[in-house]
């Protein structure tokens, strides 16, 4: 397996573009990976990432756009490409007649793995994906955790540098989605790793930077601490009709903020009263949550607003997903 040169991403992906007649599925994405990192691809259902998926693996050409896997252009170089890379996709490429040992001895074969290394890349791949019990049954009568493993242990047979794996915990229960999670972490040892899945909290646990994607288009390309820089509280507010207070002054006094701005306001009425809920987030240079919530208590007070509440607002993978997502 050859060395990425010094400096230079493993993956590079510039203005990449795939459109099916008038439909387009990308638009312009771009982004890098560095070697030895977990990526996670998020994004709703139709958003691209299997369309981008294809592209990296080779199996579908964009409209427009480069992609470059280890400094050579997938386009031009596909094959040489290709022998770096390890797919399973969503459905994972297996024979379900053949026995789990027969069946990665001719994924091995297939895959150009030199005759005189198969049995040792095999012995390998079922070590590192934990097959060893039920390397003489039929993949039919394999469980679907199983099953997934057998897919991915044909995608490490060659030992790849960058394993591509599209919702590899689709269908997997509870304890088996965990032992996924594991083993990815430990190919991770080896293999640069770049995951699509709609499992957020997986995503959190297993990847350290996520790329969003929807409709297309990339929202977010962070680290996952990262994504949640801006801090957030929520104030509840009396809108109090005595004492002039409603949405439209409360905007306005908020338009003035140097250290925070208005992200959402909603109203609310409840036991008769009426009141404004505020989400805020700090602006500038980074503050906590207890110095932002100071600042706004000091803002209510300065005007005369009657706050109820005060507290964080929680900003985690899910509601940046969900923002960034919205129609």
């Amino acid at each position: 397996m050859s060395e990425t040169a010094p400096g230079r991403p493993l993956v590079e992906v510039s203005e990449l573009t795939k459109t099916y007649g008038t439909v387009e599925a990308l638009k312009s994405a771009s982004f890098s990976i560095q070697q030895g990192e977990i990526i996670a691809l998020l994004g709703p259902n139709g958003a691209g990432k299997t369309t981008m998926m294809k592209i990296l693996t080779g199996y579908l050409e964009p409209s427009s756009g480069q992609v470059k896997i280890d400094g050579m252009d997938i386009e031009t170089q596909r094959t040489a490409v290709q022998k770096r890379l390890g797919y399973l996709p969503e459905n994972a490429p297996i024979y379900g007649e053949m026995l789990v040992q027969d069946y990665l001895l001719f994924a091995a074969r297939m895959r150009g793995v030199v005759e005189a290394d198969v049995l040792k890349s095999v012995t390998d791949a079922v070590v590192n994906t934990g097959l060893q019990d039920v390397l003489i049954r039929p993949i039919a009568e394999l469980s679907k955790g199983f099953r997934q493993r057998v897919g991915l242990a044909q995608a490490i047979l060659h030992r790849p540098k960058l394993l591509i794996l599209d919702e590899p915990t689709n269908g997997l229960d509870p304890t088996q989605i965990v032992e996924m999670r594991g083993l990815i972490k430990r190919l991770s040892k080896t293999s640069t790793i770049l995951l699509s899945t709609h499992i957020l909290s997986e995503a959190e646990a297993t990847c350290e930077r996520a790329i969003i994607i929807f409709r297309g288009e990339i929202k977010a390309d962070a680290a996952m601490g990262d994504l949640s820089i801006h801090q957030e509280v929520r104030a509840t507010i009396l809108q109090d009709g005595k004492t002039g207070v409603d949405r439209h002054l409360v905007e306005q006094a908020l338009g003035d903020q140097a250290n925070f701005c208005l992200v959402k306001l909603t109203e609310e009425q409840k036991d008769g009263n009426h009141f404004l809920t505020l989400q805020l987030r700090g602006q500038g240079k980074p503050m906590s949550d207890r110095l932002l919530a100071m600042q706004v208590a000091e803002l209510c007070y300065s005007k005369g607003w009657k706050m109820c509440e005060l507290k964080p607002h929680a900003h985690n993978l899910e509601s940046i997903f969900n923002d960034l997502t919205r129609v």
